[in-house]
């Protein structure tokens, strides 16, 4: 008897509030291109057709998700968030786990990165589906680094020799990510993605080159560079 091919689903986790950006209106919720930037990062994997599914972390009190596009779509699932995003990551992939083999995919993806490409997408999924741990974007580290210290004043400079962004989606396993997570938030670690999870399980998770366009919107001048990221990016599209 064949088996059966293990599956992909998404997972975003959106209960976030993005203090950084100010003003009243989460910045998953901002307009980016005639579309809200959440939506832009549901499309990415709700229209990849090796994505069964997408679901989708949002706060108890969130407002804004019924206007969305893909509120009444039966392919995006509201989860409900917890109050960090370790939580509700957590929450995504107990929801998962109902529908979803241990071994299947889930490919974590940030709400507010809007500029994730098909192109870094497959690029991830033919890189990690049949590797043993799984893996992530990211991009090398091009400017110099300087650490600071108190004062404000630059302490030394650090090499840049070896150090990446990371970036998402981040594609793991559904059972041993969910695990390297329970166990990680036992030991009180501070779990910032998904690949420090499986770091701190020990395992090595492959880093994917992925694009700089593909960035995390934390302040209101990111929202101009994606824009003028995809407006060069149209422009550079060879014509018909």
């Amino acid at each position: 008897m064949s088996r059966e091919p293990v599956r992909l689903w998404g997972a975003i986790p959106a209960a976030g509030v993005g203090r950084r950006m100010g003003g009243t209106l989460p910045k998953q919720y901002l307009e980016l291109c005639g579309r809200r930037v959440i939506e832009h990062s549901i499309a990415a994997l709700r229209d990849h057709p090796r994505i069964a599914a997408v679901y989708v972390a949002l706060a108890e009190e969130d407002r804004w998700w019924p206007e969305t596009r893909y509120a009444e779509d039966p392919a995006v699932r509201r989860v409900a968030g917890g109050a960090e995003r370790v939580e509700s990551v957590r929450n995504l992939l107990y929801a998962v786990q109902q529908v979803a083999a241990p071994d299947d995919w889930v490919l974590v993806h940030d709400a507010a990165r809007p500029g994730l490409t098909r192109s870094e997408l497959d690029r991830l999924i033919t890189a990690c589906v049949d590797d043993p741990v799984g893996g992530l974007l990211g991009v090398p580290v091009r400017d110099t680094l300087k650490r600071v210290a108190a004062d404000g004043r630059v302490a030394q400079t650090t090499s840049r020799e070896g150090v990446w962004h990371a970036l998402t989606p981040q594609m793991f396993r559904l059972a041993p990510l969910l695990a390297a997570i329970e166990q990680g938030v036992a030991r009180g670690l501070a779990l910032t993605d998904e690949a420090s999870a499986m770091e701190a399980a020990g395992l090595h998770p492959l880093l994917v080159a992925g694009s700089a366009a593909n960035l995390k919107i934390t302040h209101p001048d990111d929202l101009l560079l994606i824009d003028l990221c995809r407006a060069l990016s149209r422009k550079a599209e060879p014509t018909v």
